[in-house]
């Protein structure tokens, strides 16, 4: 029964640490009342410019277009692109290739 009994904690542990991560998906979500489009239209946005999967995403300022933009790490055919959205206008800020060396 206390073996039950850990397992149940640990368990409710991990589910709660699960829906922690939930709540901050992404870096820079405080950013998100600044914000017209929101991460999933954003999103939208960036895999039409760039078809592939996801691998990162972030909410940032950063000069170009209002200031406050969506970069997202698509990866498609073994290559990864940074697709950067304004975040108030939806324009198609940045689609280009990664390079290796950078973060």
């Amino acid at each position: 029964m206390k073996y039950v009994k850990q397992l149940s904690v640990g368990t409710l542990a991990l589910l709660m640490l699960g829906n922690a991560s939930l709540a901050l998906a992404y870096k820079g979500e405080q950013y998100a009342k600044e914000a017209t489009l929101t991460l999933e239209q954003a999103r939208a946005v960036a895999v039409k410019a760039y078809p592939g999967d996801i691998l990162e995403e972030e909410l940032e300022h950063k000069l170009g277009g209002s200031g406050l933009r969506y970069s997202f790490d698509i990866r498609a055919n073994h290559l990864t692109h940074e697709v950067a959205i304004d975040a108030k206008s939806g324009k198609v800020l940045l689609n280009e290739r990664e390079n290796s060396n950078e973060d």
